[in-house]
């Protein structure tokens, strides 16, 4: 196979995937044999399009070749009869079997789809395990891929996977079409998943950042296929708009040494303009349906960061009028953390305190508490208590760039405090 066709190839059977996964469930009723069913088909392309060019409708093929394998093999094992050695009694090649796909499965697109990934995101299974359900199961990834990216083993994530799919046997999950009611609720589920399956990645730095990019990338994947099925949706418009946003300023996030790089002190120029365009796009057509939610205003708040051509020009008050709506919408300690420094440069940094400070007992374990009430007191020259807190947020810190940027922030506060003579002395040295 030239490399020209294995790209090809490729990118039909990723595309191709959730559709025929989620027709094989539906068929089948069961997450391993439609998992083990598109394998074979995937074989079979590969052994076959080489040859005989890509189908019309690959993800047709797809399923109807999985779903004749799969029942050849259920016949072999009651029968313990020997396949026929010709691939066409395999039914795998003629294309009026795609027209058949097409018309079998075209109604049952959508909700095929949906059930699969609320199936990879089913109530009772953590968050870790519905992140790896659905990279494995609608993207596709490998278990080492997935492995490499949480940074474990090949065997624990096997397990992981292992587990996750024994609970959703147990679960009894119903394979019906939902109704209306079901559907918003499995696609507000939906929405939750693939937003931690961005933050999974957004959320690396270091040496793991490039490691852990991918999940970003696999999230937009999946937002965009949702976004297809549900294109008058602005909620998931949004969602899409704020991974979009976030995204785009991955090149500037973090320096050549892997330190963090503030918002504020990123090279702009280094933010994807393509991925902004897109974004803004949505996020404007969202809030044109007058039905705004969390994303929707989540993604606005990025919008306005995203249109700031510099620091000075970000729209600070609307930003703070944002996290208010986002606090009354979904009330969060954090939320009220993030619309504390929105208000620290609209009132000042003893305004910004004074809303955090009820915050204490609910954050106490939060690194981020620590490190921007560090940050409004060392504004205000309180820089012992500014100490106290940055050292808290040190022990508290998740990655190394975490710990490295408090740490610039307290050898600020040991040269401040140092006599200018000996601040000289240490600076020739």
């Amino acid at each position: 196979m030239s490399e020209t066709d294995a790209a090809w190839i490729e990118t039909a059977l990723t595309s191709a995937r959730p559709q025929a996964v989620g027709a094989l469930l539906r068929y089948f009723r069961d997450l391993d044999t439609a998992e083990e069913a598109f394998q074979n088909a995937c074989l079979r392309a590969l052994k076959t399009w080489p040859q005989n060019g890509p189908p019309r409708d690959p993800a047709a093929w797809l399923i109807m070749v999985g779903r004749n394998v799969a029942i050849d093999e259920v016949r072999r094992a009651r029968k313990q009869e020997p396949l026929p050695e010709d691939d066409q009694a395999i039914s795998d090649l003629d294309d009026a079997e795609g027209e058949l796909a097409e018309r079998l499965d075209g109604s049952h697109y959508r909700d095929d789809i949906l059930r699969l990934m609320f199936i990879c995101c089913h109530p009772q299974l953590p968050a870790t395990q519905q992140i790896a359900l659905a990279l494995r199961i609608v993207s596709g990834l490998t278990v080492k891929q997935i492995a490499r990216a949480f940074l474990v083993s090949e065997a624990a994530m096997e397990q992981r996977i292992t587990r996750a799919k024994a609970k959703i046997a147990e679960a009894g999950v119903a394979f019906e079409a939902p109704g209306a009611v079901e559907r918003s609720e499995r696609l507000a589920g939906v929405a939750a998943m693939i937003y931690l399956v961005f933050n999974e990645g957004y959320s690396a730095s270091g040496d793991t950042a490039e490691i852990r990019k991918p999940l970003c990338e696999e999230a937009i994947r999946l937002a965009r296929l949702l976004l297809r099925l549900f294109q008058s949706e602005p909620e998931i418009m949004g969602l899409t708009a704020l991974i979009l946003l976030q995204h785009a300023r991955s090149a500037a996030r973090f320096a050549e040494d892997g330190s963090l790089i503030l918002l504020e002190d990123q090279n702009r120029s280094l933010w994807n303009g393509t991925m902004i365009a897109e974004g803004l796009a949505l996020i404007d057509k969202a809030m044109r349906h007058r039905r705004s939610g969390p994303y929707q205003i989540q993604a606005a708040i990025a919008a306005l960061h995203a249109r700031a051509a510099t620091p000075e020009e970000t729209d600070w008050t609307q930003i703070d009028l944002l996290y208010g709506a986002l606090e009354l919408m979904q009330p969060s300690p954090v939320v009220t953390l993030n619309r504390a420094v929105a208000v620290s440069k609209v009132r000042g940094a003893q305004a910004a305190l004074d809303m955090i400070e009820p915050l204490a007992p609910k954050l106490a374990n939060y690194f981020h508490f620590y490190g921007v009430r560090g940050a409004f007191l060392m504004q205000l020259g309180r820089n012992d208590e500014a100490r106290v807190a940055f050292d808290r947020a040190i022990a508290l810190a998740n990655t190394s760039a975490e710990a490295a940027h408090i740490r610039m922030h307290l050898d600020r506060l040991i040269r401040d405090s140092q006599p200018k003579g000996a601040r000289g002395g240490a600076k020739a040295k």
